[in-house]
């Protein structure tokens, strides 16, 4: 192969991130005090709950397939969480019959959110490993359902809908806090997430067998893996993310409403393709994932520090999404 054409191959295959550091180095000259501990661990921090939800959504992009429902699966869970977990002199708790005496153990709602967010996720996953279903038309399905039940929730308090807000001090600082002041709880919370997926995706025979049936379903289970059982438990995992993910967005936000979770799936996709899962499936890694994230948030928070019109934001986001997709795409014929 000619220099020529390596050097077209280069620019092709990391045509993204040549982009996405043009963008932020372009944020650097026009305003220099965008390179700083605290807008870069505010990013860090913004990044947490979105990172956590990506990790969840990157093994069933791994498995070819997707989760559209996950931002609202996420907004279920918040709620939950928020709700079991307001301020008790607040007087309109969702829950008033709760106990003042004796505040609710926070593993509690963290339980509960997970619960809800597996009920959903495991869903998904009969539809994809049971009956079969193309998990874009599965999760888009339990997208509107989780919707629906999120609306009926908040919309069930006793002076109609409102936001879920005004929340246990204890909670906040769990989300909230900093470890000697510096180092924020979320971007902890974060890390140790990732090394957990880390060590199932690459120690552990659930992880090998993802990797086979993203590569080829056929002959995993020519080999002997069960597919469908499988499936079912990354589904599972997911879902168990999802549930950390939420609890952790309604301290972070501290107000849930039934917008809580608009567009995190999107979010999660992007952040997984930008760090290299293939939507042709069998790819993937996790500090490829949590790059892909921080590049995208880095993007999201530059745009917003920047003051760019906020529609166009979505404009810029959609061409990344694009590309992202496209250069993957191209990789898989070439491979092909």
């Amino acid at each position: 192969m000619d220099k020529t054409k390596t050097w077209q191959e280069f620019l092709l295959d990391y045509a993204l991130y040549i982009i996405l550091g043009i963008m932020i180095i372009g944020v650097v000259i026009a305003d220099k005090s965008f390179l700083s501990m605290n807008n870069f661990l505010k990013i860090l921090t913004q990044a947490s709950t979105r990172g956590i939800l990506a990790l969840g959504v990157a093994g069933l992009i791994v498995l070819a397939g997707t989760d559209l429902s996950a931002g609202r699966v996420l907004g279920c869970g918040a709620a939950v969480s928020a709700s079991l977990l307001q301020s008790m002199d607040y007087a309109s708790r969702m829950y008033p019959n709760l106990d003042t005496s004796h505040p609710l153990f926070l593993l509690v709602p963290l339980f509960l959110s997970i619960i809800v967010c597996v009920a959903f996720s495991l869903l998904n996953g009969f539809g994809v490993a049971k009956l079969h279903m193309h998990a874009f038309i599965i999760t888009l399905g339990t997208q509107l359902i989780a919707y629906g039940a999120l609306c009926l929730y908040i919309d069930s308090q006793k002076g109609g809908a409102q936001p879920i807000a005004s929340l246990d001090k204890r909670y906040l600082e769990l989300v909230n806090g900093k470890f000697f002041g510096v180092f924020p709880h979320l971007i902890l919370f974060l890390i140790i997430c990732a090394v957990v997926m880390w060590f199932i995706w690459n120690k552990t025979t659930l992880g090998k067998n993802m990797f086979a049936i993203g590569g080829n379903p056929e002959a995993a289970a020519v080999s002997g893996v069960n597919v469908a059982k499988n499936i079912m438990l990354i589904y599972l995992v997911a879902g168990i993310l999802y549930g950390i993910a939420a609890f952790l967005e309604a301290g972070r936000i501290q107000s849930v409403t039934t917008a809580t979770g608009t567009n995190y799936d999107l979010d999660a996709i992007s952040g997984c393709v930008i760090g290299g899962v293939s939507f042709s499936g069998g790819v993937g890694t996790i500090p490829g994932i949590l790059i892909g994230v921080v590049i995208l948030q880095v993007i999201n928070y530059s745009l917003y520090y920047l003051g760019i019109n906020a529609y166009l934001q979505y404009i810029i986001k959609g061409l990344i999404i694009i590309l992202a997709v496209a250069i993957d795409v191209r990789k898989y014929i070439a491979k092909k």
